[in-house]
């Protein structure tokens, strides 16, 4: 047992001695052999991995629908000019159903990448360099309490914020960028507002619920905000090696 731990064995009288076990540093003799791959703590990691993993491809798929939904609608939008212009603004409703259940799967998907960050943060990061300590005094209990009744992290505002920066974004713009186009330099020389209108709405009541929706969007997406999201968003994703302070 390492230095750090803090267990103790007390004998009740049956011969069998009580084992209680509380150091939060655990990790500091993860790498020894008694602490081994073939440790219970070691399987429990792999199978918070596995499930991340899951979790993460199922975000994918949903991603990859969005784009090939978008790409196949733009196209046919622009095979010719007789295709109306609220088949872009189909593809944006269709993009945006993609976008929610997406945010959904990402709270449950945040479940388990939660507790791996926790485990690297407080375990693996600590084992290789004690010096530094562990995040979280409390990573011990909060897991404890996650397992017994886990609990989303993040609300489905965050989430939806977190795809829509991450990937919805940019497709948004560029379904916005095609509306406008089609309405502007494709369809028929009728000038805007009028090109905008569908059947029933005017072009200048699309016009204003398109700009509202894309308002709600990217407030939703850059607002100012705490993020709960653990390890996901940080001011620079490239940081090489070198974590030295200037």
């Amino acid at each position: 047992m390492s230095e750090g731990s803090k267990s103790e064995e007390t004998d009740d009288g049956d011969g069998e001695p009580d084992v209680f076990t509380v150091d939060e540093k655990i990790g500091e003799g993860v790498f020894e052999e008694s602490m081994g791959p073939g440790s219970s703590f070691a399987h429990l990691y792999r199978g918070e991995i596995h499930r991340m993993k899951l979790w993460r491809e199922r975000l994918d798929k949903t991603s990859n629908w969005a784009i090939t939904v978008m790409a196949a609608t733009l196209t046919f939008a622009f095979s010719s000019r007789n295709n109306p212009h609220y088949i872009v603004l189909l593809s944006i409703v269709t993009v945006s159903i993609f976008l929610l259940i997406e945010a959904r799967r990402f709270r449950a998907y945040d479940i388990w990448r939660s507790r791996v960050r926790m485990f690297q943060q407080n375990v693996f990061a600590y084992a290789l360099d004690p010096e530094l300590g562990v995040e979280d005094d409390q990573w011990r209990q909060k897991l404890s309490r996650d397992y017994r009744m886990p609990a989303m992290k993040v609300s489905l505002e965050e989430a939806l914020a977190h795809r829509l920066r991450r990937v919805y974004a940019p497709l948004f713009l560029v379904m916005l960028a095609a509306w406008g186009f089609h309405l502007t330099t494709y369809a028929q020389a009728q000038g805007w507002p009028r090109n905008a209108g569908v059947e029933g709405l005017s072009g200048t009541v699309v016009t204003v619920l398109v700009v509202l929706f894309y308002a709600g969007l990217f407030t939703i997406a850059y607002r100012p905000r705490t993020w709960h999201v653990n390890g996901e968003l940080m001011s620079s994703d490239v940081t090489g090696w070198d974590y030295s302070e200037d």
